[in-house]
């Protein structure tokens, strides 16, 4: 009818809150249902009358973007009424008076190369979780204007705890219980990048106290260091902030009651710390129960060893006592001859054979297999017969085979980890990577959420995700802690042969 007047606006709760706020970066949402591609469409529409305004939204992949109520399905009812003219071939809005408005994927880290030069006064994010650290901060570079509107992000997700996401929000997520803390829903933090690491502050004067050498730099060169800080926040969203589609679709709501108790905990109420998809090894309750359980003592007394030299990765020294870890060892910086040292005091100490000291080859650890003469650990090589059934199991590899059986033997309760760290030879219990000070129980508990189920192989075979797909989920560290876990199932496979001494008399 001619005349009618269409109103788009904010609900009240989340999207009002998500839309209001005046943090640099904002991430939304946290659980299904909550208006989240809403909103983060609705977001740039306040600057359609800016001829020189430029923004862009991303999708991991261009399918995501055409799915059936995915963002271009969405754009087109909303924007449609705005004299706004879209492009399909470019997945482009252009604004009567010339703002424009673009979506696009970003599959590979290689797309980033796309953007070089570009500039993008907003740059939004659908499923923030689905991109890797570097695209994130790399694009950061790109958001600047000329427009007169201050450069911002906005971001949607659900909850991964896998994802380097979970970390960047943590302060604002309860570390216990994996929900959103109410109180901070919404409130700035100020942070500034030194390197690898995240410096956070509750103001911009606390980021600049603890980055005085950054500081100082960029003042030299007559930079203010105030635009160095970045301002962020999240905002809880929730299906009860989303009073039309609950009018609408009430049934959306009891097909998330009806989900299993982990995937609603997820996806109905928004926490962070479980992430049922199916294909984790290891489950997540049977992870944190490694540090309370009870694994008898006694059993094969042997050393699992992880090596590494250099970077992100640890070379880890785990001594056990039958299914139970004495004790850990972990060196950030260190020779093969130290860690060959490092055994020795632990064989020593725990009266450890050298045939049940076994020490991954892969790399720099076949110099340590051949300093100390122990056992190497060839993950590619093929699967084991089991030690009881005398059956070759169906697994890809041995690394593989061994994974499976640790989360069986995990999931099952039967392994426990004293919280007895030392690192670099000093007792502690964190560690400093990058200069960032991570919980040496997170990084354990990180590490076995890498191992994932992947698809049979030709021959149907099961595998795991690779090393590859392992260090993306670790944001580029390697599972070290992981893999001298599931490297304990060699023993297994290699039982320790018992004599029976018969007396033939006199």
């Amino acid at each position: 009818m001619a005349g009618e007047i269409t109103i788009i606006r904010p609900q009240q709760g989340f999207q009002e809150k998500f839309l209001s706020s005046p943090a640099d970066i904002v991430i939304g949402g946290g659980a299904a249902g909550s208006g989240k591609t809403f909103s983060l469409l609705l977001e740039p529409l306040r600057h359609k009358d800016n001829p020189k305004f430029a923004g862009i939204i991303f999708r991991r992949t261009t399918p995501q973007i055409r799915n059936e109520g995915g963002l271009w399905q969405t754009s087109l009812e909303m924007y449609s009424a705005m004299d706004a003219t879209p492009s399909e071939t470019m997945l482009l809005w252009t604004f009567r008076k010339g703002a424009r408005l673009k979506f696009n994927h970003l599959e590979y880290e290689k797309n980033l190369k796309d953007h070089q030069g570009a500039q993008y006064a907003f740059i939004g994010f659908d499923e923030l979780t689905h991109f890797s650290k570097k695209m994130f901060f790399d694009l950061l570079a790109r958001n600047r204007s000329m427009s007169g509107v201050m450069p911002y992000v906005r971001a949607t997700c659900n909850p991964d705890p896998d994802s380097w996401v979970a970390e960047f929000i943590s302060w604002w997520i309860d570390q216990e219980t994996g929900f959103p803390i109410p109180e901070r829903d919404g409130v700035l933090r100020y942070f500034m990048r030194d390197g690898d690491v995240i410096v956070w502050g509750d103001t911009k004067q606390e980021v600049l106290e603890k980055c005085q050498h950054v500081v100082k730099e960029f003042e030299e060169k007559g930079i203010d260091p105030n635009s160095l800080v970045k301002s962020a926040t999240f905002v809880r969203g929730s299906i009860y902030d989303n009073h039309q589609l609950l009018q609408t679709d009430p049934q959306y709501l009891g097909n998330l009651m009806a989900l299993d108790p982990q995937l609603r905990a997820q996806m109905l109420e928004g926490n962070w710390k479980i992430a049922p998809d199916g294909l984790a090894l290891f489950e997540f309750k049977r992870i944190a129960d490694l540090f309370t359980n009870f694994a008898a003592e006694g059993g094969r007394r042997c050393i699992t060893v992880d090596v590494a030299r250099f970077g992100r990765d640890l070379a880890v020294i785990k001594t056990w006592e039958g299914f139970r870890v004495k004790r850990i060892d972990i060196f950030t910086k260190s020779k093969t001859t130290d860690i060959t040292a490092e055994i020795e005091k632990r064989r020593e100490e725990f009266k450890v054979s050298k045939s049940d000291v076994l020490v991954d080859q892969d790399g720099v650890g076949g110099g340590v297999v051949d300093e100390g003469d122990y056992i190497g650990f060839s993950g590619g090589t093929p699967a084991q017969e089991d030690p009881v059934s005398r059956i070759k199991e169906n697994y890809a590899n041995l690394k593989t085979q061994c994974a499976y059986r640790m989360a069986n033997r995990v999931n099952a309760g039967e392994v426990s980890i004293d919280q007895n760290f030392f690192v670099d030879g000093h007792a502690s219990d964190s560690v400093k990577i990058k200069g960032a000070v991570i919980p040496i129980i997170e990084l354990i508990k990180k590490d076995l959420r890498s191992f994932k189920r992947a698809k049979a192989d030709q021959d149907n075979k099961q595998r795991i995700n690779d090393k590859a797909s392992q260090k993306n989920i670790l944001d580029g560290r390697s599972p070290d802690f992981g893999d001298a876990i599931i490297m304990r199932e060699f023993f297994e496979l290699k039982p320790q042969k018992k004599f029976v001494f018969v007396s033939l008399g006199s």
